[in-house]
């Protein structure tokens, strides 16, 4: 992870950021997200704008640098902007990932789905670990941070 960010901080020209840009990756994705001043005067419509703007005028060097990393890291790169305390994210994936549910965690999906939460069980299934995610956030931080000591201390260890 440390290498894809340096290499995004790197090339991300300073004029798309205010400060360095924040970037996120896991197995299929890498997420890059530009911080962008917030506008004056504020508001929603000032935020949007200046969004939009940014997403247009950077449009050509974010699919070069897309390319590249692409290329180079075997992953697909989204991009995003945060600004006025929003984040709003350009494109990215919706990777498909096979489960199998009993029938109780199916019933929940379900009742889901009747309810009119969600269309079908995947967007269901979605709707669940989005909820988990912010709820457990402190919860998630810590397995997250406790992964990165375990792969310092194999890294560490004596080679096979």
């Amino acid at each position: 992870m440390e290498e894809i960010r340096a290499w995004f901080v790197a090339r991300v020209p300073t004029t798309w950021s205010v400060g360095p840009v924040a970037v996120d990756a896991d197995r299929d994705e890498i997420l890059v997200t530009s911080s962008l001043a917030a506008p004056e005067p504020a508001g929603t419509r000032a935020v949007l704008a200046q969004v939009k703007r940014f997403r247009e005028e950077t449009r050509e060097g974010r699919v070069v640098l897309a390319h590249e990393a692409e290329h180079r890291f075997g992953r697909k790169v989204s991009w995003a902007a945060s600004c006025g305390g929003e984040v709003f994210v350009f494109a990215h994936l919706a990777v498909p990932v096979m489960t199998r549910l009993r029938m109780e965690e199916r019933s929940v999906l379900d009742t889901l789905i009747d309810a009119g939460v969600a269309r079908s069980r995947s967007e269901a299934l979605a709707w669940c670990v989005r909820l988990v995610g912010r709820h457990q956030a402190e919860w998630i931080t810590q397995l997250r941070q406790a992964l990165v000591a375990v792969e310092e201390a194999r890294a560490a260890g004596p080679d096979r």
